[in-house]
């Protein structure tokens, strides 16, 4: 799964795998995608001496099996170790025109790491961890799960999950897992096994959360090769009889980078979610066009169309919710990111129309610019990416 910041995508494999001149022509471009922005490094999450006067702030609980670095500042880095859990509070510093904070109006999508700074951060035990989730949670508050994609170092990670806080009032609590991503672009294959390490953490962590207070359901989001961690922790809970924690969950997909085979075999075994599993998709996806020609020119999921008739069988037959987003605009080069855009705009569009949403149904439909249906009523994936139940 590709970085969910600067997309820098096996810029080096590249040239390997296709013909020299089309090989030459991608790395180019990828390089240049690579210097438009910089990663947040391991001191951005260290509290700010003095508060900044502020526009809010966002509570960030985060849940890893990274190691531990050796370095100054420590961090976790693409080591694999243990769960570990933190706190963050996370304050804005920018805001719209008309004060209000939102990550629609901050001019950094990009880097969220200039938009926020780090006030407060704390490590916690598992009992502390959770007694965070009571807390902080509200009495009708939504839990939301954010899995990261590829090439994802964790000082990104916990930014971009402030950015979402803050841009969608839904986000009621976020929760951060994020797994041993090497955070380099060169890193993909090693990525892929991460996953596959970080599954059963992901199944505690659901588990886990299943039994707190809320009554609620907790909503799941995996972005690209983060989707394939999803289905994966879903596929073994499903195997273990674990029937009564998939029944809290309500699960998106955002660009997922997976095998579409693959995810046919996932489908069944997990079988049909309530609320439906919802998917997001987009043919002109740069990222997953990548992935798709490293893996032998197999499809991924998340570059289908919606017109495919594969795509619709998938649907009809998993009661899966499907989403082609091609039109909603993305904020990074490699238009791999849309996830984030529909979140903001159905947020927003939510609190001015009490109907959109109120329908769960399975199928296949196309988005237009604003994150309207244009087909048939929208619900069930924007409602999960916005993190309401």
């Amino acid at each position: 799964m590709f970085s969910m910041m600067r997309h820098r995508v096996l810029a080096r494999g590249a040239g390997k795998v296709w013909g020299r001149r089309t090989g030459f022509s991608v790395v180019l471009i990828l390089i240049l995608l690579a210097g438009c922005a910089a990663r947040p490094g391991p001191e951005a999450l260290d509290p700010v001496a003095e508060r900044p006067e502020g526009n809010g702030s966002v509570t960030v609980l985060t849940a890893t099996n990274r190691a531990l670095t050796t370095d100054r500042p420590q961090t976790y880095g693409d080591g694999r170790g243990t769960l570990s859990y933190e706190r963050f509070t996370m304050q804005v510093v920018t805001t719209d025109s008309a004060g209000k904070a939102g990550v629609s109006a901050i001019p950094h999508p990009e880097n969220p790491s200039r938009d926020f700074v780090t006030t407060d951060r704390r490590e916690l035990d598992e009992a502390l961890f959770m007694q965070s989730v009571d807390r902080v949670r509200k009495a009708d508050g939504t839990i939301v799960v954010f899995v990261h994609g590829y090439n994802t170092s964790y000082p990104e990670a916990v930014f971009r999950l402030a950015q979402l806080g803050a841009d969608s009032d839904a986000f009621d609590l976020p929760i951060l897992f994020s797994w041993p991503s090497m955070a380099d672009f060169r890193g993909y294959v090693a990525d892929r096994d991460s996953t596959t390490y970080a599954r059963d953490d992901l199944v505690h962590l659901l588990t886990l959360l299943s039994r707190s207070r809320s009554k609620e359901r907790i909503s799941v989001i995996g972005h690209s090769l983060g989707g394939w961690l999803v289905m994966e922790a879903l596929r073994q809970l499903r195997l273990e009889g674990r029937d009564d924690v998939i029944a809290r969950l309500q699960v998106g997909l955002a660009a997922p980078d997976i095998d579409i085979d693959v995810f046919r075999k996932q489908a069944a075994v997990v079988g049909p979610l309530t609320p439906p599993l919802g998917v997001l998709v987009s043919a002109d996806d740069r990222a997953l066009a990548l992935s798709s020609r490293l893996t032998g020119g197999k499809p991924r999921l998340g570059l289908a169309r919606a017109d495919d008739p594969l795509i619709q069988e998938i649907a009809r037959q998993n009661g899966v919710l499907i989403l082609d987003v091609s039109n909603l605009p993305a904020t990074d080069g490699m238009k791999h990111d849309r996830f984030v855009v529909l979140a903001a705009r159905y947020s927003a569009a939510a609190a001015k129309d009490g109907s959109v949403g109120g329908i769960r149904q399975a199928g296949v439909y196309i988005l237009d610019a604003t994150g309207r249906i244009l087909s048939a009523p929208f619900a069930g994936t924007a409602r999960i990416l916005a993190g309401s139940p």
